[in-house]
């Protein structure tokens, strides 16, 4: 009997697949903590930026630039890792396959994000126009990928909304359903240019509110994974 019960953590520990479903969906706890960290370190560092006035964005521009256009980079990357473990912890359910192709698409976004600049605003970095008279080719691409992938993280919240409702998981799907209402909201409110202290400010705890659905969610979708490892190596 005894020999029976040291067997099962063995052959459980020992399945591939699921360490690596777990592994990729530890991104998702990752992303969220790397861009955070990293675009607090530089608004606090950085000379004549001002959080209550200026989105996040205009960090990748000036001489220090590179380390948000890395930031924005290495977060999408992370966040196509969650992506894809999500598609594996949830493969042939509801919400499997949307659910994680929207999120994957937040993190394609936040790439695109980086490649393409947002334009010097409000005074920022030294020198930049507070209102700029026209807008570039990379800062509209910009906006562009910020609008894709914003909206399809909205979306996944929608979509894990429904699955968790459907499953009976309240609590969950009340959570899911507000994070991606407030991320709208924040989101209209940047998107309309004002650059004052509420919009920008609301906007920021948006950002916040949104990375740390994702994290709670691959923190979820991680010890379910191990469950469901956990039920089908017992099965075969």
């Amino acid at each position: 009997m005894n020999a029976t019960v040291m067997e099962k953590p063995a052959a459980i520990s020992c399945d591939p697949r699921t360490r690596v479903t777990k592994s990729l969906l530890g991104y998702g706890v990752l992303a969220g903590a790397v861009y955070v960290v990293t675009a607090a370190v530089q608004a606090a560092t950085r000379s004549g930026f001002d959080p209550t006035r200026h989105d996040i964005s205009l960090l990748a521009n000036g001489g220090l630039g590179w380390i948000q256009i890395t930031n924005f980079a290495l977060s999408g990357l992370m966040v196509l890792a969650a992506a894809i473990g999500m598609r594996r912890a949830l493969s042939g359910e509801r919400g499997g396959k949307w659910g994680p192709l929207l999120v994957g698409g937040y993190g394609i976004g936040l790439i695109a994000a980086g490649a393409f600049t947002a334009d010097p605003a409000f005074g920022f970095p030294a020198g930049a126009p507070d209102r700029p008279t026209t807008i570039s080719w990379h800062g509209t691409a910009h906006m562009f990928a910020g609008a894709i992938g914003f909206l399809a993280l909205i979306a996944a919240c929608g979509v894990f909304a429904r699955r968790f409702a459907k499953e009976g998981r309240r609590g969950w799907a009340v959570y899911s359903a507000v994070t991606g209402v407030l991320f709208l909201a924040g989101f209209a409110g940047i998107a309309s240019g004002s650059g004052d202290v509420a919009t920008t400010l609301a906007f920021t705890a948006a950002v916040l509110i949104a990375w740390s659905w994702l994290a709670a969610l691959s923190v979820h979708l991680y010890s379910y994974a191990g469950v469901k490892g956990a039920t089908e190596a017992e099965a075969k």
